[in-house]
């Protein structure tokens, strides 16, 4: 971080320091010409200057740009080593665990391996969802085919050992998507988590896929038409005692924008929220 901090605070102080000095010369130069020396051809010398500004402000944009686009490309690169790293200790655990659960019989010593294996399955999902942003980054095509009704199974089960309390109804037809399915994965899981975290006096989430639209809805304390309008908006909560950041709607909103996914809501004060996800391509 320190590195990154110096590195700019340098780079403007350089890049400063040369526009200051170019504007002096050319200034110094014009006042020359004009003055001292008197050219009458000054469409000649406006040609001249202005070859030069342009020359200078190529320099300036390189000297800007050269050294962020190195520190980028070397971040870029430290983070696929380090995925690459975390990928090995993964599979260990996972692996080592599975063979464990054999042979174990007692069951505290079994819950205790399935914790493990939670903790573990969550720092695979780091790990994907790092894997994406990295080939975001570099506007890789990342849409496949794949079953909905399957990524959502998925997903409730994954989410089913963080939150072992909540029973998860599910009505799922059977379909296929061709989209990002990362991102969708992360868009449920958001707002699953959401509807989780909003509903602290009920245990049931309610997941339903037909007609081509995804239905989840929550039991919980609900929102009124103002909150409504502000869900959308970074940073907010309309609870603040609930943790995280406030982010995640407006994530889930720019990404069904950026797939033309028709994303609404539904709510009504202590009688939840339903959100529904319209998909226009089955």
């Amino acid at each position: 971080m320190a590195l990154g901090i110096n590195l700019f605070r340098n780079l403007r102080f350089t890049i400063f320091i040369y526009y200051f000095l170019s504007v002096a010369l050319f200034l110094g130069a014009l006042h020359y010409f004009l003055t001292l020396i008197i050219v009458e051809n000054i469409f000649f010398l406006a040609l001249v200057f202005l070859s030069l500004v342009a020359i200078s402000g190529i320099f300036i944009a390189s000297l800007g740009v050269d050294p962020l686009e190195e520190y980028v490309i070397n971040l870029q690169n430290l983070s696929k080593e380090t995925l690459h790293e975390l990928n090995l200790p993964i599979s260990t655990i996972t692996t080592n665990t599975y063979m464990l659960k054999k042979n174990i019989m007692n069951e505290k010593d079994l819950k205790r391996l399935n914790r493990i294996e939670t903790a573990c399955t969550m720092l695979q999902q780091r790990y994907n969802e790092l894997d994406y942003m990295i080939k975001k980054q570099t506007l890789q095509e990342l849409k496949e085919k794949f079953s909905l009704d399957g990524l959502i199974r998925s997903r409730v089960d994954f989410l089913q050992g963080i939150y072992p309390h909540i029973n998860f109804n599910l009505n799922l037809q059977k379909s296929e998507l061709y989209s990002d399915k990362i991102g969708l994965s992360k868009v449920i899981d958001n707002i699953i988590d959401n509807g989780v975290k909003y509903s602290p006096n009920a245990n049931i989430i309610d997941i339903k896929l037909f007609q081509n639209t995804l239905q989840i809805q929550d039991y919980g304390c609900g929102m009124d038409e103002i909150e409504l309008l502000q869900i959308f908006d970074n940073y907010y909560q309309s609870n603040k005692n609930m943790q995280g950041f406030g982010i995640g709607l407006s994530m889930v909103k720019r990404f069904c924008d950026m797939q033309n996914i028709q994303l609404s809501f539904k709510s009504q004060p202590n009688h939840g929220t339903t959100v529904l996800l319209k998909f226009k391509e089955m």
